[in-house]
């Protein structure tokens, strides 16, 4: 597999950060996870922007402009010869000593992977998930905006550790107010008397560029579609339920903390924005 680092391709074995680098040490940096579908880099520009926003929260100066992050990651994806495939963006604060001082790193580390992930097994797109509400928080707002896609995912692994303790994939987190955020690695959606019901990203959700894709999906058909704040009740009794997230895609949901959701199968809206999706990544994007 070839790398992209700091400005060279290399292969995998000669790719290396330094033990000093500031993301290894305090996880001060920024990612993005980026889907290829048939040579097409799905939403690249928007992946780009909210990484371009993530860094300037961080007061992170990217070492390469939009365009020059672009032409990498397709040539990333050209020297692997892959056409389907996850990416891996991440820009490191860099190297500098053992302190916090983010202006003692004097330059940013950039790479990309292109390579394959799989999720969650195919026969959960076809049967749907039963998930859990686990008891790890997320992050307050006032902390941390959940806007910024940082490296520092430890809230979501713990409630990752959470969910497969309790033999769950995937899990919900609440915030400080007793309202669903988000999944530890996706977004929520549920269908209620036919409208699409999903949580504002001031509740703690991330703006995802699959919930984007998704809300316009939902216009396109038709569907009503609403952020409200929503408590495990609200999922408890919804007539159906999906997650979405770059890795994920789109996932049914049709069990949530022993109950089963509507009729504990994948439900037709859902059905209906998910072949809607899979028809949307194939034009809206960038060719490699």
């Amino acid at each position: 597999m070839t790398i992209y680092l700091d400005g060279k391709f290399v292969d995998e074995s000669e790719a290396k950060v330094s033990v000093f680098d500031h993301g290894l040490l305090y996880g001060d940096g920024v990612f993005e996870g980026i889907r290829l579908y048939q040579g097409n880099v799905f939403r690249l520009d928007e992946h780009l922007e909210r990484l371009e926003y993530s860094a300037k929260a961080l007061m992170l100066k990217l070492p390469l402009t939009h365009a020059e992050i672009a032409e990498a990651i397709c040539e990333t994806c050209r020297r692997n010869n892959l056409t389907d495939g996850y990416i891996r963006l991440v820009v490191t604060r860099g190297v500098g000593d053992l302190g916090l001082s983010p202006w003692l790193c004097p330059k940013p580390s950039i790479f990309i992977i292109a390579s394959k992930i799989a999720l969650y097994p195919a026969e959960h797109y076809t049967t749907g998930l039963a998930i859990v509400t686990v008891a790890t928080r997320r992050m307050n707002s006032a902390a941390l905006s959940p806007s910024v896609k940082s490296l520092n995912y430890l809230n979501n692994i713990m409630a990752k550790i959470e969910a497969r303790q309790a033999g769950a994939l995937e899990a919900i987190m609440l915030n400080d107010q007793g309202y669903v955020a988000e999944c530890t690695g996706d977004n929520i959606f549920i269908v209620h008397k036919g409208t699409i019901l999903t949580p504002a990203a001031s509740q703690g959700a991330l703006k995802g560029i699959t919930r984007s894709s998704i809300i316009d999906v939902a216009k396109e058909l038709g569907i009503p579609l609403q952020e409200v704040d929503l408590t495990r009740y609200d999922i408890w009794n919804a007539d159906e339920c999906f997650l979405t997230g770059t890795a994920a895609e789109v996932i049914p949901v049709v069990k949530l903390d022993g109950r089963e959701i509507g009729t504990a199968k994948p439900g037709p809206i859902t059905h209906r924005v998910l072949e809607a999706f899979r028809r949307k990544v194939l034009v809206e994007g960038t060719r490699i």
